[in-house]
């Protein structure tokens, strides 16, 4: 084979000129095998990865399959999460084949039936709907289980407690506003105010991230609005967040009583850190509060802090006691399902990159102290004091237990 001078020179010319350094992708050190099951739970309209964290994930090297529809009640389909790169599963038995496992709600004593063994459970432990033999059906299972619910971030703060709670405040002042105007029967009023009218009252009982949300959004409206609370310090706090003076107060059944007397909007914002939430609105004072004022017990997940509070649903939302519409719907972040499932996939998708870069679920809780605050099985071993003591069953240090393993 001959070859020209030409064909030489161009050859010589391109080994001679400067070359793009050639460098080896680096590989990651665990491939993720995520399964997302469709929620069955009552009226759970959220699903915790959104098609663009799917496509992330995938994107680096992961795997995820998701049961068909488990997305429709967030408005997102089938083919949103295939295009994204999601294997669709028509049966969840072939999501529960997955390594881990990622739900809102917590599973059914059916759904535990489903895993295999030594699988990594993410989801709530909400324990006050959680079925009976619960933790010991997941224990025979092995299973590794974090509660998102529990986890960390490098702040301290809880990020999906305090997400949700953004939201559930945010929309109790829209849904009071519903309830308010005539097209739900309501006395047809504004929540606001606007020029020569007195603006409408709301009154938040509880001054953590519900009420302070629930009080950004009043006063955006245009409300005049008073917040109630025992801690001194959160009151003091939410002035300085909010960037202007409202009425605060500690929560004397008195001066609570005779401000209910005006209020248009009533917010039950507190949260209890363990048990059920106090009761601190008498029924005596919601038969003094004006004739189709609006109560929105955000609380109700916890029990309820109106003494009036019964538990509604989403289909049908309200009822009326001594003339004050109650709204006592738990899960209130589920209404905007939407919002609510993007809420959930920021937080949970660094998690899982971060756990595929560990090289899986063990790598991760050994360096993510705020990640391991999470975890109540390792291994099938309890590692929860609130839950041994609660239920009466052996458990042990998750720092003792990593030390072994």
């Amino acid at each position: 084979m001959v070859i020209s001078k030409e064909t030489l020179h161009s050859l010589a010319k391109g080994v001679l000129m400067p070359q793009e350094e050639m460098l080896e992708v680096g590989r990651k050190k665990g491939q993720l095998y995520i399964g997302i099951p469709r929620e069955i739970a009552f009226q759970e309209n959220r699903v915790p990865l959104v098609p663009d964290a799917v496509a992330l994930l995938v994107n680096h090297g992961h795997r995820v399959i998701i049961e068909t529809n488990a997305g429709k009640a967030a408005n997102f389909q089938d083919n949103d999460y295939s295009e994204a790169g999601a294997e669709i599963a028509y049966s969840a038995d072939e999501v529960y084949k997955a390594d881990l496992i990622l739900k809102i709600a917590p599973p059914t004593l059916e759904e535990i039936g489903m895993m295999t063994q030594k699988q990594t459970l993410l989801s709530a432990l909400q324990l006050t709907v959680a079925p009976e033999d619960f933790l010991k059906k997941l224990i025979s299972k092995k299973v590794n289980a974090l509660a998102y619910e529990w986890f960390r971030d490098e702040d301290g703060i809880f990020p999906v407690i305090r997400s949700m709670g953004e939201i559930a405040g945010g929309a109790s002042i829209l849904i009071a506003a519903e309830y308010l105007s005539n097209t739900n029967n309501g006395v047809g009023a504004i929540l606001g105010g606007i020029s020569g009218i007195s603006p409408t009252e709301v009154v938040i009982i509880g001054a953590g991230t519900v009420g302070e949300f629930a009080a950004r959004a009043a006063l955006g409206l245009g409300a005049y609005v008073k917040v109630f609370d025992n801690s001194t310090s959160r009151l003091r706090r939410l002035q300085n967040i909010l960037g202007t003076r409202i009425f605060t107060s500690t929560i004397q059944p008195k001066v609570l009583h005779k401000h209910l007397k005006s209020a248009d909007v009533l917010i039950g914002a507190l949260r209890s850190s363990k048990g059920r939430t106090p009761v601190v609105v008498s029924e005596e004072m919601i038969v003094d509060m004006k004739v189709g004022s609006v109560a929105v017990d955000v609380s109700i997940d916890q029990g309820g802090c109106f003494e009036t509070s019964e538990v509604t649903n989403h289909t049908h939302p309200v009822f009326r006691k001594h003339g004050v519409i109650h709204y006592c719907v738990p899960n209130i972040a589920s209404r905007v399902a939407r919002t609510a499932s993007y809420a959930f996939s920021s937080i949970f998708t660094p998690t899982l990159l971060n756990m595929g870069d560990e090289g899986g679920f063990e790598g991760l809780i050994r360096k993510d102290v705020g990640l391991r605050n999470g975890v109540y099985l390792y291994n099938g071993v309890l590692t929860s004091e609130i839950l041994g003591e609660k239920f009466n069953l052996p458990f042990k240090d998750i720092n003792l237990l990593m030390a072994l393993y």
